[in-house]
C-alpha cells in the first residue's frame, strides 16, 4: 500500500487540496491530477526547459520538483497566463483577440513558435525575465533563452518576439 500526504496548492490562482505520493513529481501532479497539459515533460532531467512554470512567481523545472514539495505554494501555468483567452479567435488583421498575455502575442506576431511544444516553457521562464528587464538587449534575450531548448527554429524568431514583447509591456 502506497502512502499519500496531503497538499494544498495554489494553481493559476486556484487552490487544490489533493492527496499525493510523496514520489509524484509536480509537472506530472499538474498534468495528470490537474488536467494542465501546457507544462510539458521533455527530458525529465531539467535540460530542456519545456515543464518551466512560476513557482512562487520564478521559473522553475516542474520535472525536478515533487508535488509534495509545492505545498502551500503558489503556481503558475501557461493556461493562467491569460485566464480570459479561453476562447480566442482570429481578427481580420491576422491578430489574436481574447486577452492574450502580450509575449503570447508576440509570439503570434514574430512567428516565435513553430510545433509549440517548447512555447510554454519559453514563455514561462520569459515573463520574469521581463518583469526583472523590461527593455533588454538581444544578448541579454538569448542568455535568458539558452536554457531551453527548441529543435524547429533558429531561435531569432523567439528573440524577434520578445523584442516585441518587451516594447508592448513597457
Amino acid at each position: 500500500m502506497t502512502r499519500t500526504f496531503p497538499i494544498n496548492i495554489t494553481v493559476n490562482e486556484k487552490t487544490y487540496s489533493h492527496e499525493v505520493e510523496p514520489r509524484l513529481l509536480l509537472s506530472d501532479f499538474l498534468r495528470h491530477e490537474l488536467g494542465l497539459t501546457s507544462t510539458h515533460v521533455g527530458c525529465e532531467h531539467g535540460v530542456c526547459g519545456a515543464c518551466t512554470i512560476l513557482f512562487d512567481g520564478d521559473s522553475a523545472r516542474s520535472c525536478l520538483m515533487f508535488a509534495i514539495q509545492a505545498d502551500g505554494h503558489s503556481i503558475m501555468t501557461v493556461e493562467g497566463l491569460a485566464p480570459s483567452s479561453s476562447s480566442p479567435h482570429l481578427l481580420a488583421d491576422g491578430g489574436i483577440e481574447g486577452g492574450l498575455h502580450p509575449l503570447q502575442q508576440s509570439f503570434w506576431e514574430a512567428h516565435g513558435l513553430q510545433c509549440g511544444y517548447c512555447t510554454p516553457g519559453f514563455l514561462m521562464t520569459l515573463v520574469p525575465f521581463l518583469k526583472q528587464n523590461p527593455d533588454p538587449t538581444e544578448d541579454e534575450i538569448r542568455r535568458a533563452l539558452s536554457g531551453n531548448l527548441c529543435r524547429c527554429t533558429g531561435y531569432q524568431h523567439i528573440v524577434d518576439a520578445v523584442k516585441l514583447a518587451a516594447e508592448k509591456m513597457r
